[in-house]
């Protein structure tokens, strides 16, 4: 008797008893179960997509879709919590200073998944800008927020 027929009778077999088999496979098939990611594989990811970014002197180029310009930043943080949105998408907001800008800080915003296999980023978004204030100095002004985590633009 092959691994199939086994499946079949033993399937066939639940049916007759009253008994939910749910799925079932042989031994030879192997169930693809989608792969959970923790806090230090989203930071990892996120480091890894920064040094496979920066340029030789360690600069990270960014377009702003808003403004159209080419940022130069260097790499500062990843802000706590990282986390997961809905069941396979993963998030992580980073803070990025202005190169030769000291305390001029832009807050990228980077999304990723693993639909090619592994965790990889797929999108990234300037959050908050850098403002100046005569008060406090440099600020971080929001771009959105979130609700429910969808981006809702601010202005």
């Amino acid at each position: 008797m092959s691994g199939f027929q086994r499946v079949i009778g033993i399937v066939g077999l639940c049916g007759l008893l009253g008994i939910s088999a749910g799925t079932v496979y042989s031994a030879d098939e192997s169930q693809s179960e989608q792969r959970k990611y923790y806090v230090e594989d989203i930071k990892s990811t996120m480091m890894e997509h920064i040094r496979s970014t920066v340029d030789d002197k360690g600069i990270f180029y960014m377009h702003d879709d808003k403004t159209n310009e080419k940022l130069a930043l260097k790499f500062v943080r990843i802000h706590d919590p990282v986390r997961q949105i809905g069941s396979d998408i993963y998030f992580a907001c980073t803070d990025f200073e202005v190169v030769g800008e000291e305390g001029k800080l832009y807050d990228l915003d980077f999304w990723m998944n693993d639909k090619t296999g592994e965790l990889r980023i797929y999108q990234s978004k300037v959050h908050k800008e850098p403002r100046w204030s005569l008060l406090y100095g440099w600020y971080k002004q929001p771009r959105y927020t979130f609700v429910n985590d969808e981006i809702k633009y601010l202005y």
